[in-house]
């Protein structure tokens, strides 16, 4: 796997140190209160339990799988609910613990439905932002890091569900995806 990155775009001490920051943050934030984290899955889940272990109030999680990409390089801008909340969220503090943002689409689709079930508040945290890939505006309160427009695998993204499982975040090989 290793031999299909072009580079090691954030290493594994730079992943640690921003996810210790950003659950510092957000327990900050949240102090006397308590929080659902829903991680959208599958590429936030390594995301989502490195930064629970930095969150320091009282949190319930929960998962979300949506896609709109299936094997593509590209958001399709179809967005498919696979699997939904077990729980309820009404009147509670959400945090949506999403991989990266990219066109935006998934997540503004997740956004509307999730505040239609009446919510207290739900804010976004997502690991990485790729500002140039938006397609529409939106409101993220806690980022990691703002990436270049390239396609990235590792600690939980990937390629047609490969390179998942690097411990840090990588730029593919455009002859891997392009093939």
């Amino acid at each position: 796997m290793k031999e299909d990155i072009r580079e090691v775009l954030i290493n594994e001490e730079q992943l640690k140190n921003k996810v210790m920051k950003l659950g510092k943050q957000i327990s900050k934030d949240y102090e006397g209160e308590s929080l659902t984290v829903i991680c959208i899955l599958k590429g936030a889940v390594m995301f989502m339990t490195e930064l629970i272990k930095n969150i320091e109030i009282p949190i319930e999680i929960d998962f979300m799988d949506v896609s709109s990409y299936g094997n593509q390089t590209t958001s399709s801008g179809v967005v498919k609910i696979i699997k939904d909340l077990d729980s309820s969220i009404e009147g509670k503090n959400i945090l949506i613990v999403e991989d990266i943002i990219d066109s935006g689409l998934t997540l503004n689709y997740l956004m509307k439905i999730l505040k239609s079930r009446s919510p207290k508040s739900v804010e976004i945290c997502s690991l990485l932002d790729k500002p140039e890939g938006r397609n529409v505006d939106m409101e993220v309160k806690y980022v990691g890091f703002i990436v270049p427009d390239a396609f990235l695998v590792g600690y939980g993204l990937d390629f047609a569900e490969k390179y998942r499982n690097l411990p840090y975040i990588g730029i593919l090989k455009e002859e891997i995806y392009l093939s």
